[in-house]
């Protein structure tokens, strides 16, 4: 006979999440926020996001396999956006639930070609409207709620505020109910199968990204050449690859006065994440035509394998 305090404990549930979108619509924000940590990197420029990034969130019985994806783009102009894609399109494939984030009232010519991209995605799929905290009238989203809800069938239609955290309790919830049942795929204690140095180097570029906007086209990468403990002390040395000279001068700025800011910021939320005192030492370098390169965007880890 089974012991009735088993039948009382419900069955474990895992399963993979992709969070998609056009660019800059708030993927990685949403994605910290649902963790409670830092695992994605953020700023204002579309596309900040180039990689599959996942992030781990477990309780007693659920476990939530998030993958944060680049932003979708149509323009195939650069190997590295047509590798992005391929990313997004694979991570579709392989995924329990889709998260379907769009921007308040918009609705453009990108979204619609991640709806069309989902068309082949035999899952449930939440559409996440994002940033309504900037609706002033609130009463006008009901109208735009059943629009949307025209162009899919969705498991569920949530505005949220990814930023101030508002309805986010929301998509856990539905989430942990949508989810398969099945044993646990990590440590429960694992928050990303991303190495630290990926995210040393995620970090570096976040800073760069954010101190120079749009003085700074697209073509900057980071490579992290040394990564090693001695004794309490983390010791970090990162390499800025940018495209051309001119970019070069940019990023290191007056007597390196961009540089220093640069590092000092990233050393700050490395201490953070790694828990530890950080000694990082940053160089800049010009690789040409890295971002159009098959084999160097191999090298730089933008291949999912």
């Amino acid at each position: 006979m089974s012991n009735s305090k088993e039948q009382d404990t419900p069955p474990s549930r895992c399963g993979y999440i992709a969070i998609v979108g056009r660019p800059n619509v708030g993927k990685s924000t949403l994605l910290n926020h649902l963790l409670h940590q830092k695992i994605s990197i953020t700023s204002r420029k579309p596309q900040t996001t180039r990689h599959r990034i996942l992030g781990i969130n477990s309780d007693e019985h659920h476990q939530c396999l998030f993958v944060d994806t680049p932003g979708l783009n149509a323009q195939f102009n650069k190997a590295l956006n047509k590798v992005m894609n391929d990313t997004v399109l694979n991570v579709i494939k392989n995924v329990d639930l889709v998260l379907f984030v769009v921007e308040r009232f918009i609705w453009n010519e990108a979204d619609q070609y991640v709806l069309d991209a989902l068309a082949n995605a035999k899952v449930p799929a939440l559409l996440i409207i994002n940033k309504i905290d900037l609706v002033q009238d609130k009463t006008e989203l009901l109208p735009h709620i059943a629009e949307l809800a025209k162009k899919r069938e969705f498991a569920e239609i949530v505005p949220v505020s990814a930023l101030g955290g508002h309805n986010l309790e929301t998509i856990d919830k539905l989430v942990k109910a949508l989810l398969p049942e099945g044993p646990f795929l990590f440590p429960e204690d694992q928050v990303t199968d991303r190495s630290s140095r990926f995210l040393a180097a995620e970090l570096i570029r976040e800073k760069v990204t954010r101190q120079l906007g749009d003085e700074l086209p697209y073509e900057v990468t980071v490579e992290i050449e040394k990564f090693e403990r001695v004794k309490s002390v983390l010791h970090i040395h990162g390499l800025i690859l940018v495209d051309k000279k001119g970019q070069k001068r940019i990023v290191i700025g007056k007597d390196g006065e961009r540089l220093k800011q640069i590092g000092s910021s990233a050393r700050e939320d490395m201490e953070t994440s790694f828990d530890s005192k950080v000694m990082l030492n940053l160089w800049v370098k010009v690789k040409s035509g890295w971002a159009d390169d098959e084999r160097a965007l191999q090298s730089l880890g933008y291949v999912d394998r």
